[in-house]
């Protein structure tokens, strides 16, 4: 017997065996049967949200800034903080009289942990909601796995196109932007600066989200610069020794090598291009920036990289909201927010919007909030949700590496060159291949 059938069979039990004058349960029941971890999960003075990160393995340093900001935006939710008051109006010191907990795991940036670390959660805590991820992998595992549990799925970073396309769920959101939104904002930049007709490199992981970042990057520079992809070297995640790929890379004839390694990965292989002397006789490209890497290889490397990114620091001298984000963070931390923190900072925030907004933990209640697609401000500026695929319609930031000269402090890394407009850069909500589940 399945789960869900054991709910309502026991729902059906209990509504049969109270006595005529209590009637809390069947009411709940009539209004909406049980679903997933609802009612139980919300029936305390507190609810609480699953989350699973790296905080081992090659995303390691990423999964902890993304639980940072994951938990100064439950401090705020519970405190009624102006900030997620800025996001989220109706939250008052908790949500719907409850505060808000979390309870975190490690994934190592692997699906089948990350399943595990979730359902442990789901039995024992009664989560309402899941969160986390840093590999696409792992996003689309627990895609899958909050649409068969019908628990709420805030995705972590995640950039594969999979995430909200052919993988996307009912159950599912993210916040962040992905492979096509960074490649068609940071495309025009590159052909605008290295030149049209220029032989690329690509470095990729291989997973979707490797994948479909290199292929949504290759695309707009054959297609509107004339490039050539003259090598594309698929690496297994967690690679130590990049030798054999940079061999190849500097045998190739490139004029650019594209970068879409991530986390310790991305590390690794630019300081041993460095070593191998590709870096600075080829131009470095990033086309989705790694939190901390700047700071990790230090400012001489990522000196005049262009990069794609969800959020950088300066953008506060843009945002008042941002302002806000970077103020609380850095009181509470001592540094300045990378975007991992600010992607888990902002999934929060928005699930308390919707929520506060629709009255109810109930999950398709919940869901349906998020799809009405109304504007809300963030931390860059208004954005909204698209319904259909249930990605946040949002800009994406382009930064270049500052060189250490220009350095105004020692986390002042990238300067923001431009804040492009998400619509724009998205494809159709079904090109995809998208196709949401059921609400129940």
């Amino acid at each position: 017997m399945s789960r869900r059938t054991l709910l309502h069979a026991s729902a059906g039990l209990m509504g049969g065996m109270l006595l005529p004058g209590s009637f809390a349960f069947p009411a709940l029941a009539a209004d909406h049967p049980p679903i997933g971890t609802w009612p139980a999960g919300s029936e305390a003075a507190t609810v609480t949200i699953g989350a699973t990160v790296p905080r081992t393995g090659t995303y390691a340093v990423q999964g902890e800034d993304e639980i940072k900001g994951m938990q100064l935006a439950v401090e705020h939710i519970n405190s009624g903080d102006p900030l997620v008051k800025k996001i989220a109006p109706k939250v008052e010191k908790g949500l719907l009289g409850k505060q808000v907990t979390l309870v975190i795991a490690d994934s190592a940036a692997k699906p089948n942990e990350a399943v595990q670390e979730q359902q442990r959660f789901i039995n024992e805590n009664k989560i309402i909601a899941m969160t986390g991820a840093t590999s696409s992998a792992v996003a689309v595992a627990l895609n899958k796995f909050a649409e068969r549990e019908k628990v709420l799925y805030l995705v972590g970073i995640s950039g594969s196109n999979d995430t909200t396309g052919k993988d996307c769920a009912r159950y599912s959101f993210r916040q962040c932007f992905y492979g096509e939104t960074a490649a068609n904002a940071i495309g025009p930049v590159l052909v605008k600066n290295f030149g049209k007709s220029k032989k690329a490199a690509f470095m990729t992981p291989d997973y979707t989200y490797g994948h479909t970042v290199t292929k949504s990057v290759n695309d707009y520079l054959t297609k509107n610069g004339g490039w050539t992809m003259v090598t594309n070297q698929i690496s297994p995640l967690g690679t130590q020794d990049y030798s054999q790929y940079l061999t190849n890379i500097a045998n190739s004839g490139a004029d650019v090598m594209v970068n879409v390694n991530w986390g310790r990965d991305a590390v690794l292989s630019i300081q041993q291009a460095k070593q191998f002397g590709l870096i600075p006789t080829m131009r470095l490209v990033v086309p989705y920036q790694i939190p901390f890497l700047a700071k990790e290889v230090g400012p001489e490397l990522t000196e005049g990289v262009f990069a794609a990114t969800d959020f950088w620091w300066t953008l506060e001298d843009k945002f008042p909201l941002a302002k806000m984000f970077v103020e609380a963070f850095d009181k509470k931390y001592g540094y300045k927010p990378e975007w991992g923190a600010n992607n888990a900072y902002m999934q929060f925030a928005i699930w308390a919007r919707m929520v506060s907004e629709a009255g109810s933990f109930y999950p398709p209640d919940v869901i349906k909030q998020y799809e009405k697609g109304e504007t809300f401000p963030s931390t860059v500026g208004d954005v909204h949700f698209r319904p259909e695929d249930h990605q946040l319609v949002r800009p994406v930031i382009i930064v270049r590496g500052k060189a250490p000269k220009d350095m105004k402090n020692n986390e002042d890394y990238w300067e923001v060159v431009d804040v492009v407009p998400g619509e724009p850069l998205m494809q159709k909500s079904d090109a995809f291949g998208c196709h949401l589940g059921d609400y129940t």
